[in-house]
């Protein structure tokens, strides 16, 4: 296995540790990513992903996992100012909302997840799904370079 699939595994493994451990979707992949790149992200703001977990609090519209990916690519390219450009976030939240939809058909969260509410098989699909798009928006930082270390 090469470097950047072990990078992915790893990360996939971490999404779902975080998400077995009991954080939502979105929890788990901005959990996961603070950990894994070190970003200074409070465990106070990390609690600003709480109600994007099951398509915003249950509602079944975008997955959760998607939305902790647009947190975490927000936090590496998102502006402090009104004078900066929106286009590097507005371009990467767009391209990977392809990839994503691209991978699993989908962004809304009843479509990917049609299974009641804490049935063995929605926790099964959510883990799934929140491991993938972890070790995918592993793939697209590391194919657009848009963290330089670790």
């Amino acid at each position: 296995m090469n470097e950047q699939n072990q990078e992915q595994s790893t990360i996939k493994d971490l999404a779902g540790q975080n998400f077995k451990a009991g954080y939502n979707c979105a929890e788990s992949v901005v959990r996961t990513f603070r950990d894994y790149y070190k970003l200074d992200i409070s465990d106070e703001a990390l609690k600003m992903s709480s109600g994007f977990g099951g398509g915003l609090g249950h509602a079944g519209c975008m997955c959760g996992a998607l939305s902790g990916a647009t947190m975490v690519l927000g936090m590496l390219q998102g502006r402090t100012n009104k004078e900066q450009s929106r286009e590097p976030i507005y371009g990467s939240a767009q391209e990977f909302h392809g990839i994503f939809t691209g991978e699993f058909g989908a962004a809304c969260c009843r479509v990917l997840n049609p299974h009641e509410f804490g049935s063995q098989e929605q926790r099964r699909t959510c883990l799934k799904l929140t491991g993938t798009t972890a070790a995918l928006l592993l793939k697209y930082l590391d194919g657009k370079q848009v963290v330089t270390s670790k």
